[in-house]
């Protein structure tokens, strides 16, 4: 582990990963894959619903987290992340397993099935209040939603592992946006995580201020900026493969150029497009190829 990686791990207040136990559930057979409910159980004894997407009629080569994104869209969890709803340059679940690789896609808290008063994908008018009180109530508590959110996270690869049985030198972690905040926070404070793949999350707190960009509830710890910055945070994925996917005209990931340029060791690959937040087909397929690459390396030791 890296001294980041420690002080961050003790400044949350995190714990070790830990063995899973867990629930299979319905089985979706679909053109090249398996789609798998499954479920298991977080911190505060809440259930985590994910979907499991495993190869089918081909070797599985490796296999990856996918952290969904945010867009306001409460609604929209794991469901996206399978292309059932939402934009399709998220369903990455389907397009990695076709491609030999092991996806397990679960809820964030408060999204989708893991929201207090509905479950499903249809909206509900207290979906982003929700959101907010489970960052702003653990605040009052001590706590932070980036302890529960990254304690979540680690759960999500224990299950993984131990749902498909795969070597954890082929395991990593992917997200766009918010599911990029939590890919780049993860890989950080998690070695098992060989691999990151971050679009539409790397900037700057200096940029973000300056612009009023904001930052996500999940990134709501208090001191945490004047500890460190975002470089720093993916300095501590290295020496680990790391891909960062920017937009220039992206203003969460205005100055990615600038903070990759900060973290040395040759462990980043860039992909910047003179484009905005959402992802597009260059930018998927690209992640995608890049994440196959990846799972079918075991690539260099944490």
């Amino acid at each position: 582990m890296t001294d980041l990686t420690t002080t961050l791990r003790e400044r949350l207040g995190l714990a070790d990963p830990v063995a899973m136990g867990f629930e299979r559930g319905e089985v979706l057979a679909a053109d090249g894959f398996d789609r798998e409910r499954i479920e298991y159980r977080g911190l505060e004894d809440d259930v985590i619903p994910a979907f499991l997407f495993t190869p089918k009629g081909r070797e599985t080569i490796g296999g990856v987290v996918v952290f969904h994104q945010h867009n306001g869209e409460f609604h929209f969890g794991k469901s996206e992340v399978a292309g059932d709803v939402g934009h399709p340059f998220q369903a990455f679940g389907p397009a990695l397993a076709r491609r030999g690789v092991a996806v397990l896609a679960p809820d964030a808290l408060t999204f989708e099935d893991r929201r207090a008063a509905v479950r499903g994908v249809e909206p509900d008018d207290y979906d982003w209040l929700q959101h907010y009180s489970a960052m702003s109530y653990r605040l009052l508590d001590g706590d932070t939603l980036m302890r529960k959110g990254l304690d979540d996270a680690q759960r999500a690869v224990s299950v993984l592992l131990q749902a498909t049985g795969l070597d954890e030198r082929r395991i990593g972690v992917a997200g766009h946006s918010y599911g990029g905040y939590t890919a780049l926070y993860h890989a950080a404070v998690d070695p098992r995580c060989r691999f990151a793949c971050i679009s539409g999350a790397v900037c700057s707190f200096e940029t973000r201020r300056r612009e009023s960009t904001g930052i996500t509830l999940f990134e709501a710890v208090p001191g945490l900026a004047r500890d460190l910055d975002t470089h720093d945070v993916l300095a501590a994925i290295g020496p680990r493969p790391t891909l960062v996917v920017s937009g220039a005209q992206d203003k969460y990931s205005r100055d990615a150029d600038r903070v990759v340029a900060r973290v040395r060791g040759g462990f980043v690959t860039e992909l910047r497009v003179d484009r905005g937040h959402a992802l597009d087909q260059e930018r998927f397929d690209a992640m995608v190829e890049w994440i196959v690459a990846r799972a079918s390396d075991p690539g260099v030791e944490p």
